[in-house]
């Protein structure tokens, strides 16, 4: 019996060390293995978003200029101070809200109209949603020279087909809202079918059931599509205003190329469709001053925010009024 127990009790040892190994894996690979996936992500925002943000904040309380990085002067708020004063800044600001109500209120509702008839079954359906998004594929630059040919003052095919009505010509760039209408229809052309297919998404996931009740309460297409529709997609139309908000503010690439030239960057002669994306890049790399220019970049960083924040404002009183009315 003894013969027989000694080797039994050391292999039972042996396999013990083993066996707490193998449960100490188990345990860092259950625990650990979702830190390890996420870590790339974490890394590459630390290295491209997060430090990027820390240093243009950094640099926003110095003055520093372009050709001469390594070189700074501690000024604490006084960027800040000297934007707040700037007739250009608010000139910019301004343009840039009129701009973003001009893009961003007709652009949604075009796109929520395109969404509804592409939820309908049509013949080639397909081809539309693919045409639909073709003008999101096609290049900021190709598509603003475009526009830019089309607007021209005395040779484009806008001005030519309104003297078919008897309009005179339009000098769509040095005209303040000629311009920013020009510009809006250039950013309404590119986003509006991504939107649109955004909404396609959204209403094919609506339930069936709820078109089929409320045809037989005798709710017409209209009544059905403001009823049913709208509120069943009503978190996705959020997402495309704040992302639709976010580009305007970043709205850089239109007027510039929209300007052809020298004038693209101060927004025309006169400022009129100047965006803070065009006054960052005036202040950085026209002026040499990065320190404005990061003073800039901060403060459109700070109206996304307050953006975000009453947006989530909204939302919440929103959603405690249709609480109070339910329990009522």
């Amino acid at each position: 019996m003894v013969a027989t127990s000694l080797p039994t009790t050391r292999t039972g040892e042996r396999e013990r060390p083993r066996q707490r190994r193998r449960t100490l894996l188990h345990r860092l690979d259950l625990r650990g293995a979702p830190y390890a996936f996420i870590t790339p992500f974490f890394v590459v925002f630390a290295a491209f978003s997060f430090y990027p943000l820390v240093y243009t904040a950094w640099i926003s309380l110095h003055r520093v200029e372009l050709a001469t990085m390594n070189v700074m002067e501690w000024v604490a708020f006084d960027n800040y101070t000297a934007l707040w004063q700037d007739e250009r800044f608010w000139n910019a600001l301004l343009n840039t809200l009129t701009l973003g109500v001009l893009s961003t209120v007709p652009q949604l509702m075009t796109a929520l109209g395109l969404a509804h008839l592409l939820n309908y079954r049509l013949r080639g359906s397909t081809f539309f949603r693919v045409a639909a998004i073709t003008p999101y594929a096609t290049s900021v630059g190709a598509a603003a020279l475009v526009f830019t040919m089309l607007f021209e003052r005395d040779f484009g095919m806008i001005n030519w087909m309104l003297s078919l009505v008897g309009v005179d010509n339009v000098d769509w760039e040095n005209n303040k809202w000629a311009a920013q209408t020009a510009i809006s229809t250039i950013v309404i052309w590119r986003w509006t079918g991504y939107n649109a297919l955004l909404y396609l998404a959204a209403m094919q996931a609506v339930p069936r059931d709820r078109y089929e009740a409320a045809a037989i309460d005798g709710a017409s297409r209209w009544q059905q599509f403001v009823s049913v529709t709208i509120p069943g997609i009503r978190s996705t139309i959020v997402f495309t205003i704040v992302l639709s908000t976010i580009g305007a503010t970043q709205l850089f690439g239109e007027p510039l190329i929209f300007g052809q030239g020298p004038m693209g960057v101060t927004g025309g002669a006169d400022n009129q469709y100047q965006t803070l994306g065009l006054l960052l890049y005036e202040e950085g790399w026209k002026n040499y001053q990065m320190g404005r220019a990061a003073t800039v970049a901060w403060v459109m960083f700070l109206l996304l925010i307050l953006v975000f924040v009453v947006q989530r404002v909204v939302k919440r009183l929103a959603s405690r009024r249709a609480s109070s009315v339910r329990t009522s």
